[in-house]
């Protein structure tokens, strides 16, 4: 398996746009904004009714709740409901987006995505300049839950694949199948597949007053049992109808089925919202046998935990004795660092977004005099120094004359120190960044890495300034 950046541009929307309505659970009025998002920022929840308006990020890790819909919650402050509106942004290609709300949850609108992709649609999608990253799917991952023997797989594909069955046991509804070959095809064929409930289940939300916002227009009610006349008051009385009846294919005949198997495109559809939690794309193909919130999201939190391991241990794939693209007296050419303070060796890779490189740790260094005598260890600053003069090739190669210039450090965050660096160690560097560099300031992310496994990690920012 491997993280990798593709050639994509990452997306966002063009401007603004406003869609209301109530939430399923709360019955309030909602109005939700899309707005566009900054680049690698991913998908954003605001609630604009609170004071100082909390920001939610879409991230598997902050789900709490997932029986009535997927709720994610961070400082006390929750958003519930959120698979249907992650499922139309992700099914509409985009990569960032903020989803501000005066509730804490999005209008239900008729139960699927189909009004958050119009929506989304008329913003406008715009491409940005930073690329996607993709995690491409190389070895069979799956989740079982014991319980409801409900399973996830996901293998290998060319692209982003979902197949989803699903059999409640009931006569009803009996066994259904969905399959998404290409994400180009949720907008036609998924979006606008509604949620849908066993009259039971109804019964049970209408007792507790959990679902106030509904009508029966936003979700399609299969008759798993025999409707007795006190559940038909109840049911008259709470959606506002004077007559209610059971249709031949045994759902309510509040309204009309959009496909044969709309219940298994719907939960084709919450797959594809829940694991838009998992913050990366993923080239692969999901299996998802009776599917649930649930399972969905602790799906998405195992991937999530291998997509950061992943990432930290993504080793750049490099090969020590082939000739450099920059040897020492190259670097130095361009960096004004010298022995004993020359913390690199060789330039292996210089694009327009990372660099790559090296350094021989020997028992030679100047500053293993004093750190520690009789247990040499690299100093952790000397890492992110290094760090930094590899991220400083790929700064000074955006000028003409590098040797006019000197790198300054601004700031750093986010560092972290995994393994010890000994003598005998080959330290690899890759810095990428993390915006375009502009007016010679340079925000990037650097890793080190010595025996297969990360060392170090840090958030950079440098600026070059010229020699006067």
């Amino acid at each position: 398996m491997a993280i990798i950046k593709t050639e994509t541009k990452q997306k966002t929307i063009e401007k603004e746009v406003t869609l209301k309505g109530v939430g399923l659970h709360t019955g309030a009025d909602v109005t939700l904004v899309f707005k566009p998002g900054a680049e690698n920022s991913g998908f954003l929840f605001e609630r604009v009714d609170l004071e100082g308006h909390p920001k939610i990020e879409a991230d598997v890790n902050y789900v709490t709740n997932t029986q009535r819909g997927t709720c994610l919650e961070k400082n006390g402050v929750t958003i519930q409901t959120c698979e249907h509106v992650l499922a139309a942004l992700v099914g509409l290609d985009i990569d960032n987006a903020i989803v501000e709300l005066n509730a804490s949850e999005p209008p239900i609108m008729d139960g699927s995505s189909k009004f958050f992709v119009e929506a989304l649609e008329k913003a406008g999608i715009v491409e940005q300049d930073a690329v996607r990253e993709e995690y491409i799917v190389k070895d069979v991952v799956s989740y079982t839950d014991e319980t409801s023997g409900s399973e996830i797989i996901l293998m290998p594909s060319n692209s982003y694949q979902v197949t989803t069955m699903v059999d409640f046991g009931t006569k009803v509804l009996g066994t259904q199948n969905a399959t998404m070959n290409a994400i180009s095809e949720f907008k036609t064929e998924i979006a606008d597949a509604r949620t849908f409930s066993f009259l039971h289940e109804i019964e049970m939300l209408l007792e507790n007053g959990l679902i106030k916002g509904g009508d029966l227009n936003n979700a399609i009610v299969y008759v798993d049992k025999e409707l007795s006349p006190d559940t038909m008051d109840k049911l008259r009385v709470a959606f506002n109808k004077d007559n209610i009846a059971v249709k031949p294919n045994g759902i309510l005949d509040n309204l009309t089925l959009h496909h044969p198997n709309e219940a298994a495109r719907h939960k084709l559809l919450d797959v594809v919202g829940d694991l838009a939690l998992i913050g990366t794309r993923i080239r692969g193909k999901v299996i998802a046998n009776k599917p649930g919130h649930f399972i969905n999201t602790q799906f998405a939190k195992k991937m999530s935990k291998i997509i950061k391991n992943e990432r930290r241990n993504n080793v750049p794939n490099i090969d020590l004795n082939a000739a450099p693209l920059m040897d020492v007296n190259q670097i130095m050419d361009m960096l004004p660092h010298r022995q004993p303070f020359l913390l690199l060796d060789k330039v292996f890779e210089l694009t327009n977004n990372h660099v790559i490189g090296m350094k021989n740790v020997t028992m030679n260094e100047e500053f293993f005099k004093g750190h520690f005598p009789g247990a040499p260890v690299m100093p952790g600053v000397l890492i992110v120094e290094a760090m930094a003069q590899t991220g400083g090739i790929l700064v000074l190669s955006t000028v003409p004359d590098p040797e006019n210039y000197l790198t300054f450090f601004m700031k750093m965050d986010n560092v972290k120190f995994k393994q010890k660096v000994v003598p005998g160690d080959t330290l690899i560097f890759k810095c990428s960044l993390i915006t375009p560099i502009r007016r010679g300031i340079c925000h990037m992310q650097g890793y080190a890495y010595a025996n297969g496994k990360l060392c170090a990690e840090a958030e950079l920012m440098a600026q070059i300034s010229k020699v006067k």
